[in-house]
């Protein structure tokens, strides 16, 4: 049986494979880019890029 689960109630777990991650790429268009480099000069988070990661996680996970 594999799960994900730290415990399995009625089951002796054998082993354990570690943290279990994945990867996807994204990229911005043209306008979010430049969005990204008008927020770039102002400093601070660059919201467009973080809402890009998040995206990217996620589907990852």
């Amino acid at each position: 049986m594999v799960s994900t689960n730290v415990e399995l109630n009625g089951y002796k777990i054998t082993g354990s494979l570690g943290v279990v991650r994945g990867i996807t790429v994204r990229s911005r268009s043209v306008a979010g880019n430049i969005a990204g480099g008008v927020q770039s000069l102002f400093g601070g988070k660059l919201s467009v890029y973080v809402g890009l990661c998040e995206k990217a996680r996620e589907e990852a996970f």
